[in-house]
C-alpha cells in the first residue's frame, strides 16, 4: 500500500513496532518450579479423568460433538478433540486415540471442509452466518494433531487439510485503512463471524481465534502467510483503548479505540494470541495484562463469558509463570504480582467443585461441552502436551 510521505512511512513503521511489541517473550516457555506438588493432584487427576470420560460418551457416532440440535457441532468437536490431545493421545497411540481420530476424520470430511479450505457444517443451525468461529478452533485442532501425528498418509492428509484451512483464514481476512496521527495510514486486518468475502465486518472474538489457529500451524511447520499476522497486529493495536484494553470491533467503532468500550475477555484473549514473528518490547502485552489485572474476576461465581474469559486468561497466566510479572513490572511490590501459582491455587478448587459427578460441567451459557471443554483445558495446562499452550 503506498503511503504520502517519509513522514507517514516512518509514522507506520513505528504503529507496526509498537504493535509487534510484546507477545515473543510470553511465547518463550519460562522455568515453573514446583508446580506439580503434592495436595489435591489425585483430586485433579480424577477429576480430569471424569471429564475425559464424559466427553468420550458424548461423542458422537460420525465423530462429532455439538451443544444440542447441531448447534456449534465444528467448535466443539475441535475444542472437545483438544482436551484428548491434551491429555496426551494422539492419531496413533493413546488411551483416547480413536476419539482423535473420530474427531478429525469428521472435521476434514468433505462434507465439512469445503473446496476453498473452510471448515464448517452447513447443516448446523446458525452456521452460514456464524461458521469462522469453528473454522478458527477446528484449525487449531487439527494443527495440534498433525503436530502429534507421525510420517504417513494420514499425516500428508492433515498437512493438506491445514494448509487449505489456513489459506481460507487468509483469504478471510478484513482490510480497513487505519489513519495514524503523524499522518498517513496502516492497513489492519480482522476477521468478523464470517469470511470478509462474504461480509466485511470483523470482531475480537473470531479473530483472536483465527491468531491462535494460524500460531498452531506455524508450530506444525505449516506455512502462515506474514502478511496476514502483519495485518492482524496491526489490528489489535488499533483496537486498544489507552486503557490498555480491547473493544469489540474496528468496523462498528469506526476505527476508534475509546476508554470504557474494552471487552476484558478479549484483552485475556490479544494476550494469549499475541504475535507470530518481530522484535518484541513487551508494549502491548503489558498494556493488555495490566488492564486484565484489574478486571477479570477469578473464582467468582458466574459472570458474563466467564468461560471464554477463563480460557484465555488461564493459558496467559500458565505463560507468565510465576516470575515472569515481576520482570516485566519491576518496580511493583512482589505480593501484587501475577502468577500462575495464585490463579491456580484459587481457580482448580473452584472448578472442581462446581464439576457434576458425571464429569460434566454445565453452568456455561453455551452448554456443557462447551463448559466441560475449556475447564478441561485450564486443568490440563501443566501436562504441557501440546506448543499451543505452551507460551
Amino acid at each position: 500500500m503506498p503511503f504520502p510521505s517519509a513522514n507517514a512511512d516512518k509514522s507506520r513503521r513505528q504503529f507496526l513496532a509498537t504493535a509487534a511489541a510484546g507477545a515473543a517473550g510470553l511465547w518463550a516457555r519460562p522455568a515453573f518450579g514446583q508446580q506439580n506438588k503434592a495436595g489435591g493432584k489425585s483430586r485433579l487427576d480424577a477429576a480430569v479423568s471424569r471429564g475425559l470420560e464424559w466427553l468420550k460418551k458424548g461423542q458422537a457416532r460420525d465423530g462429532h460433538w455439538d451443544v444440542g440440535g447441531g448447534r456449534y457441532s465444528v467448535a466443539m468437536t475441535a475444542l472437545a478433540g483438544m482436551c484428548f490431545l491434551m491429555e496426551g493421545s494422539t492419531l496413533r497411540e493413546g488411551k483416547y486415540t480413536d476419539q482423535v481420530k473420530k474427531a478429525v476424520d469428521w472435521l476434514t470430511a468433505p462434507a465439512h471442509q469445503k473446496p476453498n479450505g473452510a471448515i464448517a457444517d452447513s447443516s448446523a443451525p446458525g452456521e452460514l452466518d456464524s461458521y469462522m468461529h469453528g473454522h478458527g478452533y477446528a484449525t487449531m485442532f487439527l494443527a495440534s494433531a498433525y503436530g502429534e501425528a507421525e510420517g504417513n498418509e494420514e499425516q500428508r492428509k492433515l498437512e493438506r487439510a491445514v494448509t487449505r484451512a489456513v489459506d481460507f483464514t487468509a483469504k478471510a481476512q478484513t482490510r480497513k485503512k487505519h489513519p495514524l496521527a503523524g499522518g498517513g495510514a496502516v492497513e489492519v486486518g480482522g476477521w468478523g463471524y464470517v469470511s470478509a468475502a462474504d461480509r466485511d465486518f470483523d470482531e475480537g472474538s473470531v479473530t483472536a481465534t483465527q491468531l491462535q489457529a494460524l500460531r498452531a500451524a506455524r508450530n506444525a511447520a505449516i506455512p502462515v502467510p506474514k502478511e496476514t499476522i502483519a495485518l492482524a497486529v496491526a489490528y489489535l493495536e488499533a483496537c486498544t483503548t489507552p486503557q490498555g484494553g480491547i473493544i469489540y470491533s474496528y468496523t462498528l467503532s469506526g476505527g476508534r479505540a475509546v476508554n470504557g468500550e474494552e471487552r476484558p475477555a478479549l484483552t485475556a484473549a490479544a494476550v494469549c494470541c499475541g504475535f507470530s514473528a518481530g522484535d518484541y518490547s513487551g508494549t502491548l502485552p503489558k498494556k493488555w495484562i495490566k488492564f486484565c489485572k484489574d478486571r477479570v474476576p477469578v473464582a467468582a461465581g458466574r459472570v458474563p463469558h466467564d468461560e471464554y474469559t477463563n480460557y484465555y486468561f488461564a493459558q496467559f497466566l500458565y505463560g507468565l509463570g510465576d516470575d515472569r510479572y515481576a520482570r516485566m513490572f519491576p518496580t511493583e511490590a512482589k505480593d501484587s504480582a501475577l502468577t500462575w501459582s495464585k490463579y491456580r491455587s484459587a481457580m482448580f478448587p473452584y472448578l472442581l467443585e462446581q464439576q457434576t459427578p458425571d464429569g460434566s460441567w454445565t453452568s456455561g451459557y453455551i452448554g456443557a461441552v462447551f463448559a466441560t471443554a475449556v475447564n478441561l483445558t485450564i486443568l490440563q495446562l501443566e501436562k504441557d502436551q501440546l506448543p499451543i499452550y505452551q507460551c
